[in-house]
């Protein structure tokens, strides 16, 4: 068993990646989402998967994880999961799919948990500054080591710290960008948006 996980540490890594997608999709399903509910979110995906192809041209500068955050911070922590992670599998048939996708969902819905999680009523305030350094830290700490430790599984043939740290250390500069573009996006539009999500919510009678 140990040889198994030794030789075979991608697919193991990629198995378990799924697991946790097909968990949260579950939970997900367990709530049963009403129509406009499931409409709402269907919008927000497309959304932030416009955000994401509009700014092909520049790599890491994209305002799609604040669009995820946003409507996270709005619905909540499932809706936040469910939007990043179909935002990631939407997106890539743009970007390209590949075995790295399921990586990239599990990060992007990852932070949208985490968001709407940590500023449900009662909780973390709503303040502009916050929510933008909350997004630029999460993108920074949490988003990028997840799709860096894709890349070395991928890339790596013999893993070890020694083959591994050259490329979390190409990520950091990438990692950095999309980050501060992030907090900017954030600090920009983010109040806009939330309001806007807020409204809709309330109107149609959302949690």
């Amino acid at each position: 068993m140990t040889a198994f996980f030794t030789r075979h540490y991608y697919a193991v890594s990629l198995i378990l990646v799924t697991l946790a997608l097909g968990l949260f999709a579950l939970n997900f399903e367990r709530r049963r989402p009403r129509t406009r509910e499931l409409v709402l979110i269907a919008v927000l995906v497309a959304l932030a998967v416009v955000s994401r192809a509009v700014f092909y041209f520049l790599p890491q500068v994209k305002p799609v994880m604040a669009v995820i955050i946003i409507a996270s911070v709005a619905l909540g922590a499932r809706n936040g999961f469910a939007i990043g992670a179909l935002t990631g599998f939407v997106s890539n048939f743009i970007f390209g799919q590949g075995p790295w996708t399921p990586w990239q969902m599990l990060a992007f819905g990852l932070v949208g948990c985490l968001a709407g999680a940590a500023f449900a009523p009662a909780r973390l305030p709503r303040g502009r500054w916050l929510i933008a350094a909350f997004g630029g830290l999460a993108t920074l700490a949490l988003y990028g080591p997840i799709v860096d430790t894709a890349s070395v599984l991928l890339f790596t043939q013999n893993l070890s710290w020694q083959t591994a740290w050259p490329i979390y250390a190409a990520g950091v500069s990438f990692n950095a960008i999309f980050a501060a573009s992030t907090f900017v996006f954030l600090a920009l539009f983010g109040p806009a948006l939330e309001g806007a999500l807020t409204r809709v919510r309330k109107k149609y009678g959302l949690r």
